[in-house]
């Protein structure tokens, strides 16, 4: 028998982990739902701008297979200590480019926080799996995708209240924009000696019977070549990772050009496209946790990721075609929905591929879903970019929309296979039955 125990430790790591990938999503929207101003204030093109929050996805897709090498082989201990050291490197960059001029540096700031990126969106999975049993690894898992989601949500409220709009006084805007780049360095500064305070390799005893059996694997069975090969062979992981790309990414086009599109319909309310924003971000974190209660409670995976999947298709739909009525009150509603289903979706992704993976690496499936995110992202952003500067916002809403269409179908067509909640429930049936011969 695999002795396995829950360590109290677990709650403290993913504490720590959820933080500093909210300091992390949190620079990365601050340009974004600010773009007016900041084009203003360095003397860029929107486009410029943009390419603020799009650096973030060019550079996970050539970084993320050396990342998850890297994982693998040195450990999650110092996976998690270079992103939260590069994010705090980052912020520090930022306090540097307080000039007009200085478009460059905080360009180049801006990247090393995307290198911190690739060393951070990759660990949830791995994070629920190492520490969490059984039961709770899907909540786990929704609760270190929330801190992400967090900072997204705090990066489209606060930006717009520590920097407002004045264009004819650069000195007052430069020091309203260095409070929030000197808060944000000095936070994920304190972030970073805290995981290296907290984090370990892993738990004394292992959280669950899949975990024990992978952990009596000898290492010299281990072939991170072998385990992507595989990876690429299963075509139910390949639909995934084409449709968790797709969905992703729309919700990274929608978070970037959110303040252009609410700003088109409602000039001048640049501090309601960040309360709305949050809007989104807020009720997305409510549907994660739902989610992950839910897949713990009946581990329906695939049913659950299709009807999230249609949800957010009709969620996107409802908020194209009424953003320009003229009402507020409706595009936040509408964004809520919006929100809920696709920012919830995330983390059903990440469960659903290590379910139809094990026993290959967390690590390394959710690296390969967030490098298709980061193309389909890119991607999305730059033609729904183009669309709402030379049509319309609704023209690239519909674009997403087509997309998602396909996503829906490509989900639909994924077989289910629960490999690790299968070897768990295994291993526990074989256990109940020992004892029960023993008595």
């Amino acid at each position: 028998r695999l002795e396995t125990r829950l360590s109290r430790r677990r709650l403290a790591v993913l504490a720590v982990f959820s933080c500093y990938s909210l300091v992390n999503a949190f620079q990365w929207i601050q340009y974004s739902i600010l773009s007016n101003i900041f084009a203003g204030f360095y003397g860029v093109s929107f486009t410029q701008i943009d390419w603020l929050s799009m650096v973030y996805m060019v550079a996970y897709v050539p970084l993320i297979l050396p990342a998850t090498w890297l994982l693998d082989a040195r450990g999650l201990r110092l996976t998690a200590l270079l992103g939260a050291g590069l994010n705090a490197l980052g912020a520090w960059l930022k306090c540097g480019s307080l000039a007009p001029q200085r478009y460059p540096l905080t360009l180049a700031a801006q990247a090393v926080c995307a290198v911190a990126q690739v060393f951070i969106l990759g660990l949830p999975s791995r994070i629920a799996s190492v520490w969490f049993g059984p039961t709770e690894v899907s909540t786990a898992c929704a609760v270190a995708v929330l801190g992400n989601q967090l900072g997204t949500a705090i990066g489209f409220l606060l930006p717009p209240v520590l920097v407002p709009n004045i264009p004819n006084d650069i000195d007052l805007m430069a020091h309203n924009i260095g409070i929030m780049f000197y808060g944000t360095a000095i936070v994920s500064t304190l972030l970073f000696f805290l995981t290296g305070v907290v984090f370990e390799e892993k738990p004394k005893y292992p959280p669950s019977h899949s975990q024990a059996v992978l952990q009596n694997k000898p290492p010299e069975d281990y072939s991170y070549k072998q385990s992507i090969i595989n990876l690429f062979k299963n075509i139910p992981f390949i639909l995934l990772l084409i449709s968790y790309g797709i969905m992703t990414g729309a919700f990274y086009s929608v978070s970037t050009l959110l303040n252009q599109m609410i700003v088109t319909h409602y000039e001048g309310e640049e501090v309601n496209a960040g309360r709305i924003g949050l809007t989104l971000v807020v009720a997305g974190m409510v549907g994660s946790i739902i989610c992950g209660l839910w897949l713990d409670y009946t581990k329906t995976y695939k049913q659950t990721t299709l009807i999230v999947y249609i949800l957010s298709f009709i969620g996107l739909l409802v908020f194209t075609f009424t953003l320009d009525l003229g009402y507020l009150i409706v595009v936040f509603v509408t964004g809520g929905v919006l929100g809920f289903f696709m920012t919830g979706y995330l983390p059903l992704g990440f469960e659903f591929a290590v379910e139809i993976t094990y026993p290959e690496s967390e690590g390394t499936s959710s690296g390969l879903l967030n490098a298709s995110a980061q193309i389909f992202g890119i991607l999305f952003t730059l033609v729904q970019g183009k669309l709402t500067t030379d049509y319309s916002p609704r023209a690239g809403n519909i674009f997403l929309c087509a997309w998602i269409f396909v996503g829906i179908i490509l989900t639909a067509l994924i077989k289910s296979d629960l490999r690790r909640h299968n070897v768990n429930s295994g291993i526990m049936n074989l256990d109940v039955k020992a004892v029960s011969g023993d008595s």
